[in-house]
Parts: C-alpha cells; sequence; structure tokens
C-alpha cells in the first residue's frame, strides 16, 4: 500500500450515505454468459481545473474496471441528458431511464489541507430510484487512480455480491530480446496496466513469481550466477533474500495462505519432490517421497490440503494431498496431460494447463475433479492465476516461433470463468508467468 494512503475505512471515518434495504439492481454471474448492465459513470465533479480533471480521469478509470468486467456497459457520456449532478441534488432519473441506464454512479471530488484529495460516490438504482452505497475517501493525489479502483471494486461488490478484484496488481515475467538470447526481468504493474514497473535488472533469469498474501514480498525462481535458487522479493525495500542453500535445483515456489511457508519443488538426485519451508525457522519438511516427478503445489485457501502435478500414475496429472503430505489422491482422469494448478481463492475450483491434441488448454475443476470445464486454448496457453474474487483466471499466450526466428511472442491474457470476456491485459513487452496479488485493502 503506499505511503501516504488513507482510507476512511481504516481510521473509523467513512462516510456512508444511507444504505437503502429495498433496492434490488443485481447481476448473477453464477448463470454463464451474463447480458453487460448498462450503467452511467458520470465524470466527479469539481470546482476548480484540477478537482475536475481529477474527477474525470477517477469516473474514466471506474468506467473502465467495470467495461473489463464484461459485467457492466458504461454508457457514453455524450449520450447523457442530465450533466454535472450535485451530490446534494437527487437525479432526474427519467432522464438516465431514457438512455437506458440500470445503475447510475456520481461523484465529487476536492482538493483539501496539504493538497490531499477527498473523493466521494454514490451509486442509484436508476428504476427504484433508490441509492444503493456511498462512500468517501482521503488520499495524496498521486494515488487518485487507486481511489478509482475502490470505488469500482465498491460498485462491484453491491451490484454482484461479489467481492471486486480491481484495486490489486500483477507480478510478471517481462521477456525481451532474441529467442537465444531472452531476457527476462521481474515486473509489477496494477491490474489494468497502469503503474508499471520493472523489479529486477535483467542480470539473472528469472521464473514463476508468486505474491505473499501480506503483499509485501514476492517468492520467484532466479538463475543468479547460472545457479537456481528461490528468492523472497522485498516489493517496498527492494531487498532481494536466497530462501535456504538446499543442495539440489527448487523451482515452483509459492507462498502458503497465511503468508508463513513457502512451499516448493526440488530436484535431488534427478528426482523432484515437493518440500515446505517454515520462514520463521526455516525449518524444511519433505512432503512427498515418491520415484516420480512431483512438481507445482499450491495450498488451498484454508491451508489443508494441496493440490499438485505429478507422473506417478504413466502420465502427467493432478494429485491433492493433506499439508503435511498423507493421503495422496489423483482427481484428473482425462486425456492428455495436466500442469501448473492453482487453488483458487474461494476454495472451490482449481485452475491448470492441459496439453492434449497437440494444443494447450486453460481449464478448471472441482476440488474432487469433476465437473472439467476448458476456458482457453492456442499454440500455448499456460500459468493460470486467480483473481482474488475466484471468477477471473490470468494466463498467458505465446505464439509459435518461425524458422528464422522471428515471432514466438507472449502476451497476458483475463478469461471469466464463464469461458467469455477474454481480454489481452496490455503490458509494454512479452509477459509470461502472471501472478495475481490479493486485493489491496
Amino acid at each position: 500500500m503506499k505511503k501516504g494512503w488513507r482510507v476512511f475505512a481504516a481510521l473509523g471515518l467513512v462516510l456512508v450515505f444511507a444504505l437503502p434495504v429495498r433496492a434490488e439492481l443485481r447481476i448473477d454471474i453464477t448463470q454463464g454468459k451474463v447480458e453487460p448492465l448498462p450503467i452511467a459513470v458520470t465524470g466527479f465533479i469539481g470546482l476548480t481545473s484540477d478537482e475536475i480533471q481529477f474527477g474525470q480521469d477517477i469516473s474514466n478509470v471506474v468506467a473502465a474496471d467495470l467495461e473489463r468486467s464484461g459485467l457492466f456497459r458504461p454508457i457514453d457520456q455524450g449520450a447523457f441528458i442530465q450533466t454535472n449532478i450535485a451530490l446534494q441534488t437527487l437525479p432526474r432519473f427519467g432522464d438516465w431511464r431514457v438512455i437506458n441506464a440500470q445503475a447510475l454512479v456520481q461523484g465529487r471530488v476536492q482538493v483539501i489541507d496539504n493538497g490531499q484529495l477527498r473523493v466521494e460516490f454514490r451509486l442509484w438504482d436508476v428504476f427504484a430510484e433508490q441509492q444503493m452505497v456511498g462512500l468517501a475517501y482521503v488520499t495524496v493525489a498521486d494515488n487518485w487512480r487507486q481511489v478509482a479502483h475502490i470505488i469500482a471494486d465498491a460498485i462491484y461488490k453491491r451490484i454482484t455480491g461479489e467481492e471486486g478484484y480491481f484495486n490489486t496488481r500483477i507480478v510478471y515475467i517481462s521477456e525481451t530480446g532474441p529467442v537465444t538470447r531472452r531476457i527476462k526481468r521481474l515486473a509489477i504493474m496494477d491490474q489494468d496496466g497502469e503503474n508499471h514497473k520493472f523489479l529486477t535488472d535483467g542480470g539473472a533469469l528469472v521464473l514463476t513469481p508468486r505474491f505473499s498474501p501480506t503483499l509485501q514480498e514476492i517468492t520467484y525462481l532466479s538463475f543468479y550466477g547460472n545457479l537456481p535458487r528461490v528468492y523472497i522479493f522485498n516489493i517496498d525495500n527492494g531487498n532481494q533474500e536466497v530462501l535456504g542453500d538446499f543442495p539440489g535445483m527448487t523451482f515452483a515456489p509459492r507462498f502458503s495462505p497465511d503468508g508463513q511457508k513457502v512451499i516448493m519443488s526440488m530436484a535431488k538426485d534427478g528426482n523432484s519432490e515437493i518440500y515446505v519451508m517454515d520462514l520463521r525457522t526455516r525449518a524444511v519438511q519433505q512432503l512427498t517421497k515418491h520415484s516420480a516427478i512431483d512438481t507445482s503445489p499450491s495450498f488451498s485457501p484454508d491451508g489443508d490440503q494441496i493440490v499438485f502435478n505429478s507422473d506417478r500414475g504413466g502420465t502427467q496429472q493432478l494429485y491433492v494431498m493433506s499439508s503435511s503430505g498423507r493421503g495422496v489422491r489423483r482427481i484428473s482422469y482425462g486425456k492428455g496431460r495436466y500442469a501448473t494448478p492453482v487453488w483458487s481463492p474461494r476454495g472451490d475450483l482449481i485452475a491448470f494447463t492441459k496439453f492434449t491434441g497437440g494444443r494447450f488448454y486453460i481449464g478448471v475443476m472441482r476440488t474432487d475433479g469433476s465437473g472439467e470445464r476448458l476456458l482457453a486454448e492456442d499454440f500455448l496457453v499456460e500459468a493460470p492465476t486467480w483473481a482474488p474474487n475466484g471468477r477471473v483466471v490470468m494466463f498467458f499466450r505465446q505464439q509459435p516461433t518461425k524458422k528464422d526466428g522471428s515471432g514466438g511472442g507472449s502476451r497476458l491474457y483475463s478469461i471469466d470463468l464463464t469461458g467469455y470476456n477474454e481480454r489481452e491485459v496490455l503490458t509494454p513487452v512479452d509477459a509470461s508467468d502472471p501472478a495475481w496479488s490479493p486485493l489491496i485493502r
């Protein structure tokens, strides 16, 4: 969380305008493809030129967040009949019904003490003519974009009943250079691609970054000095720390849900097993012991179970075991090979990569292996990661390399659980191995 940020909620100063109990406007996002809800997001009003500019910028980000979800269709502001709505005045609901707006967002921006911003908004059910939610926030001016994401999250939650995912970040591997000399750097950005920053200089190959639940740290694999090791990177101060000096190659690290442990694979004497390290004591426990390759472990959100992939059954499949390593059971039985499983934050699904028939797929299944659904396919799609609300999956797509060595670019995409609303997540260079952060509170 950026220095200087103050959400009223954290200080007990939330301005919550009356929340009606009769408003029924809601999107059911559990019933497959949903027709987007027409919503009017007005430019947030202000008195000075700076306030007006901040207001328009904030409303633009709010509308863009909602539109990318695929659940909302922001109406062009040029179609608005009523403009510059004061927060103290009831909207003329008839004017909004004429343009088919079912929900209305209005707001105000004020520059207050020491150049800080006070941003407030209201969400209205146009047909019921009732206010659904109203909140206010104070922040330093540089954090206006984060305020916009928080507002979009509040709107999303009020209308869908689910937590939003807009006030989040993505860490990923940026890729540049020719195929034979690929430079891979650790990079981070907001979920909409803004506030982009490189975290490493490209001097060492880096792979598989994963967020800590605390949001302050990232674990990843680095080939510093051509020696593969698992590292922890502190986002706040830039410090990097090697996670133990293991005798073999370590890879596929991931934090436990409480952030107190890191689970990983370690290859020793030609065999790969799953280990977990307690970050407080640095004690290491081996969880699997099998002649097959066991890798890509991921905790369930309650920390009680672990999903991983293994070829112990003859082909690469998904298995689940307890957090102590007991009770290993296979859950995938479809055609092809399964890899990179990751447990949903909701605990109800597991996302995975699948290879069959010469094609790669991103899919999801229930935690017992039933209900398998494939969401995306291509020459190569891989490395799914969940939005914190468990409704959207991000992954990377790579194109084939041509005979002359050109092509082979990789980009990030997101898709919702219905298999619709696939969208590219723009990055300044090629990108792979995304990891979605928890919601920033």
